[in-house]
């Protein structure tokens, strides 16, 4: 990854000389001395729009953060912006918000940490795409879930974590990660032994090496990842639109459950385990602050694209057998609050295309054990449990008129492409629409699933048949997806790629006209 040679934000850091050494020596009572203040992890964007982007590093100490921006590669006319103070209380990491942002330019940026006497390392680059404020222009992204699952790390010898490098080589303008951004429940071995009897060594750390249960536990899931070589360059080219799932956690969690001795976990209570990775995730995600911290927002990128990012976790009711008749607290799944937050948005966007990014997909089954389901299908038959709220949100979009609608999903380690098709299901009250999944960008392939014929899903195309043997990163069987839409047309056009950047299948969806 580029680095830039040290320079000093004198002026502007002037002015805020004094409040900076208080604010500093709160942080770290206990300097590090003999050295500068280093950028330890890398660098990334994430929720940029047409005006703003959020900006995101970490220190080897606590510093203050700088940041400087172009939108020329040389930076010939330069921005600065002085951002926070860092310390143990965020792990050492910080974040900006750039505002004022030229749209549809590329802007180049470098990202420093400086310490109270003024001394700065090296500063580490990274560029973005902001949005474009006119329909001529067109849109690339990608998307994908799942990093690091079933014990499958980083083995340098074999490339690290490469689907990135593939996912960078067609050189999205964001990518959207459908959760699974970390898993905190699943250690990392030395090494797994290989259907071929060859080891995969991974990489290993201390606060993999158990299932995470404080906060810095959680943290050092993060860290992990960005040990990679691959992640850290896509990051600093690429921003990232992060929302979670379970893994962040761990397996298929729900808010209230609590853990049996046999768990092996000593913190019982998993709305203790997940506040503590919801702080971990919002350290270490290029996520947008909010004094509630809500995962689930709306992220306008231009007149062609918006986007709509839930979050499945924190408002779902517990693991049942999801039968239930009538929509209440046992059968929510977005929660009546975020339903609600969607309906509106979408009915109010003027976008060309909306994107749904779920972390679940809607039709196929998948079960948290013999009797219990973990996402929202339950069987075939007519709308139950969760797909009441599911049967709400698209007789909503159908009845006022919202077309294009597209969702974007990951969770079950294969790549597929599901159209929903009334005149085939059981709830009928809706327009036809496109589910499209993909991953795992590195973790164990499987599948396929079932399909509930409930929403009248369709298989159009599955990166996996009946019978195929699981597979993991060492072979191609890693998956994501990519979105170009046309600035004439405004023709989607949705391709699977695997591992190796080799295309998979895709589809050209014309834009429907209410």
């Amino acid at each position: 990854m580029p680095l830039i040679n040290r320079r000093r934000f004198g002026t502007a850091l002037a002015g805020i000389a004094g409040s900076w050494n208080a604010s500093y020596l709160s942080a770290a009572p206990a300097l590090l001395t003999g050295s500068a203040p280093q950028v330890s992890d890398g660098v990334a964007s994430g929720d940029v729009t047409r005006s703003e982007a959020v900006l995101w590093s970490r220190s080897d100490r606590a510093a203050r953060m700088c940041v400087e921006w172009s939108d020329s590669a040389a930076f010939t006319q330069i921005r600065r912006r002085v951002g926070p103070v860092t310390g143990p209380s965020t792990d050492f990491t910080a974040k900006v918000l750039l505002r004022d942002l030229p749209s549809g330019q590329r802007i180049h940026y470098r990202i420093g940490f400086e310490d109270s006497h003024g001394h700065m390392g090296y500063k580490v680059a990274g560029s973005l795409l902001t949005a474009p404020s006119t329909p001529k222009t067109s849109v690339r992204f990608a998307w994908s879930g799942d990093t690091c699952g079933q014990g499958w790390g980083i083995d340098a010898d074999r490339g690290g974590l490469r689907t990135y490098d593939a996912l960078l080589r067609q050189e999205p303008d964001f990518f959207i990660h459908s959760g699974d951004t970390i898993y905190a429940d699943v250690p990392i071995p030395p090494h797994i032994t290989l259907p071929d009897g060859t080891l995969w060594k991974n990489r290993v750390t201390q606060d993999k090496s158990k299932p995470a249960e404080s906060l810095n536990e959680f943290r050092g899931n993060h860290r992990y990842n960005l040990l990679d070589a691959n992640v850290q360059r896509f990051n600093a080219q690429v921003p990232v639109f992060a929302q979670w799932d379970d893994h962040e956690v761990m397996n298929n969690w729900y808010p209230g459950q609590r853990l049996s001795a046999e768990s092996g976990y000593t913190a019982r209570q998993v709305d203790l385990l997940a506040a503590r990775s919801h702080q971990a995730f919002f350290e270490y995600q290029p996520i947008r602050e909010s004094p509630s911290r809500l995962i689930h927002r709306r992220i306008r990128r231009g007149p062609l694209c918006d986007l709509f990012f839930l979050d499945l976790r924190s408002f779902r009711g517990p693991n049942s057998a999801n039968r239930q008749a009538i929509a209440g607290l046992d059968s929510a799944f977005l929660g009546a609050d975020q339903l609600a937050w969607l309906k509106e948005e979408l009915a109010a966007s003027t976008a060309v295309w909306k994107f749904v990014c779920s972390d679940m997909p809607l039709g196929l089954r998948v079960q948290d054990g013999p009797s219990r389901f973990e996402a929202c299908a339950n069987g075939d038959g007519p709308a139950l449990g969760r797909e009441l709220e599911i049967a709400n949100l698209l007789r909503h979009l159908k009845g006022h008129g919202v077309r294009n609608v597209v969702w974007l999903t990951a969770d079950v380690h294969y790549a597929a492409s599901h159209f929903y098709s009334p005149a085939k299901a059981q709830f009928t009250e809706f327009d036809g629409f496109w589910e499209f999944v993909s991953g795992p960008l590195h973790a164990g392939t499987f599948g396929p699933g079932t399909l509930d014929n409930t929403f009248g899903p369709e298989v159009r195309f599955s990166s996996r048949k009946p019978g195929d043997a699981p597979t993991g990163p060492w072979s191609p069987h890693q998956f994501f997806g990519t979105v170009d839409i046309a600035p004439t047309s405004n023709v989607a056009t949705v391709t699977h790629f695997n591992r190796d950047g080799d295309r998979l299948w895709r589809i050209d969806l014309p834009p429907a006209h209410a």
